[in-house]
């Protein structure tokens, strides 16, 4: 079994975009014009870097609950998912926000 602090390191690096390449913009940031990609993907990972804490906290207590039997593997990676999308589409929107006044 892993340690709380491996499994919620996995569960940030899992939901944590990878850049396409070096000199594609990260994802979300693909579609805006290449003069405003820096700009985006600054914006991105400054939005990424705030998020660690609530989704390390949220595995933490996912994990807490399926130690102590009160969910299952299945809610468990369920649960997950739905955390993780959640909080990418919040992400996404803030950054849609913060573009649009830059």
């Amino acid at each position: 079994m892993l340690s709380l602090t491996t499994w919620a390191a996995a569960l940030v690096a899992s939901a944590m975009p990878m850049p396409l390449s070096a000199a594609a913009g990260d994802p979300p940031c693909d579609r805006y014009p290449e003069g405003r990609q820096a700009v985006c993907r600054a914006i991105w990972k400054q939005l990424n870097d705030q998020a660690v804490g609530e989704m390390a906290r949220f595995g933490l207590e996912q994990q807490r609950r399926r130690d102590a039997g009160q969910i299952t593997a299945e809610q468990h990676l369920a649960e997950n998912m739905a955390f993780i999308k959640q909080s990418t589409q919040n992400r996404l929107k803030r950054l849609e926000e913060r573009m649009a006044k830059e």
